[in-house]
């Protein structure tokens, strides 16, 4: 058995004859425990080349409270795991199993000592990580399929007979009939939960504003504004509906009609994550950082000259321009703390990136990160994402803990993976949905600046719910 600090380690590499869909793999392991899927499913040869399937982690961190000692506790949790001296494969899609799972909207808490909203009426843990030892992973544009296991187990040691088995046991699984799943769940009665008030137009959703008083918390959003207590300040409500069936059956509509890049479903046990997200939160390859705020949004035109006017007024509209460049800037800062002086640059500045439903402008940030400086370290230095936030962020969220009356729970969080090597890619979770108690909560939001109209906003927030009521139903 091979010590954490002894030389490099092979990992056990088999290719999957032919390449199965990441859906049949998803639904074959759809009952172990903390099923993760990381799924590029717009199949984009640069933004969605990759996809992941892992579960059965081999240890897992899970807190639901928010304090200095919930960080102090992650990070000594995680440095058992940082450096497996594991041999990466070169020419294998990059995340070849490690740390990944969810850093919660509410990890701010711990990180900058942000008060809690009125409500916390789901229990979504604030952080949850698994150690997964193996991986099978997608290249899209080769249309390739690897099963990878790297022997690593919970004591912190490596065992080749170890990957061995897990070989094994991952084929078996693969081999087996289509596991059963579960088909009906006690649903929370309504009382135990902050106040909701119906969406117009949608029957059986609520959410935590009416469209009046979501409009009224816009107008307070603006006096602050007005105040100089910050530029933009993100806003969301937390629209919420009854479970209708297995959550697996919900990604695969939200895949299915949703199409992104940064895709998840994440078993947390209590509780399911399900993401159509667009956007990258912070990535590290070969210690270059990348991070790509989305500000503004449009939809889809009817016709082709409807949406040629649409994308013209997204490229030409002051407002979201000003928006995503002063994301641009907060980003710029925060990935600053951690990358070489002189390295940030933004290579791209307000393009425009289309998808199923919606186009949105996209930027990019990219920084050398500084020697000695950990993943984990950068991401605790940037999180939350500057985009769901505000500038300056530590203000904005704490007015939005003022305004919004529930916590965000995974909503405006993160998941994704750390590897062995120090590689990271994680998502922003927007276009989200938490399935816990019998329930579906989907927040949607936008950010708020001095010259933002309530009605417009109140509508663009509808807008990017879209898809995910059409997922729902």
């Amino acid at each position: 058995m091979t010590k954490m600090n002894h030389n490099f380690h092979s990992p056990i590499l088999e290719e999957l004859h032919p390449c199965p869909t990441v859906w049949s793999i998803a639904e074959q392991l759809g009952d172990l425990p903390h099923l993760l899927v990381l799924e590029s499913s717009d199949f984009h040869p640069e933004r969605g080349r990759y996809s992941f399937i892992t579960a059965d982690p081999v240890d897992w961190f899970q807190r639901s409270t928010q304090s200095v000692e919930t960080n102090e506790n992650l990070l000594k949790w995680y440095a058992l795991y940082q450096s497996f001296p594991i041999a990466r494969i070169p020419e294998l899609p990059p995340f070849q199993a490690g740390v990944a799972g969810l850093f919660g909207y509410d990890w701010n808490q711990s990180l900058e000592s942000i008060k809690s909203p009125q409500y916390s009426d789901f229990d979504v843990p604030t952080l949850a990580l698994g150690v997964y030892d193996w991986v099978i992973a997608w290249d899209h544009l080769l249309q390739r399929c690897w099963l990878l296991s790297t022997g690593v187990q919970s004591s912190a040691t490596i065992s080749n007979s170890h990957a061995a088995f897990r070989i094994r046991q991952v084929r078996s699984w693969l081999a087996r009939s289509k596991p059963p799943l579960p088909h009906s769940w006690k649903r929370r009665s309504l009382d135990s939960l902050a106040p909701q008030f119906p969406l117009p137009n949608w029957e059986n959703v609520l959410s935590t504003f009416s469209p009046i008083s979501y409009r009224d918390a816009i107008r307070r959003t603006i006096d602050y504004i007005h105040a100089g207590d910050c530029f933009q300040i993100n806003l969301a409500q937390r629209l919420l509906t009854h479970q209708i069936d297995h959550p697996l059956a919900l990604y695969r509509r939200s895949r299915d009609r949703n199409p992104s890049p940064f895709g998840v479903y994440l078993d947390l046990g209590t509780a399911q994550i399900i993401s159509a997200s667009p956007e990258r939160f912070l990535s590290v390859t070969n210690g270059v950082v990348e991070t790509r705020p989305i500000k503004g949004t449009r939809p889809m035109g009817q016709s082709a000259d409807e949406d040629r006017l649409l994308l013209e007024d997204l490229l030409t509209n002051p407002k979201d321009r000003a928006e995503n460049i002063m994301i641009v800037d907060l980003l710029r800062n925060d990935i600053g703390k951690c990358c070489d002086f002189g390295s940030v640059v933004v290579p791209k500045i307000c393009e425009i990136e289309s998808y199923r439903h919606l186009h949105h402008l996209v930027s990019e940030v990219r920084g050398r990160l500084r020697p000695r400086v950990r993943s984990i370290d950068l991401l605790q230095a940037c999180f939350p994402g500057g985009s769901i936030t505000g500038a300056p962020k530590v203000r904005a969220m704490e007015i939005i803990a003022e305004i919004e009356p529930t916590r965000r729970g995974a909503y405006c969080g993160s998941v994704g993976y750390i590897g062995w090597d120090g590689r990271m890619d994680t998502n922003i979770l927007i276009r989200t949905m938490t399935v816990q108690d019998g329930w579906i909560q989907f927040p949607v939001g936008g950010g708020i600046v001095a010259d933002s109209q309530p009605d417009r906003e109140y509508d663009e927030t509808l807008t990017k719910a879209h898809g995910m009521l059409r997922s729902v139903r």
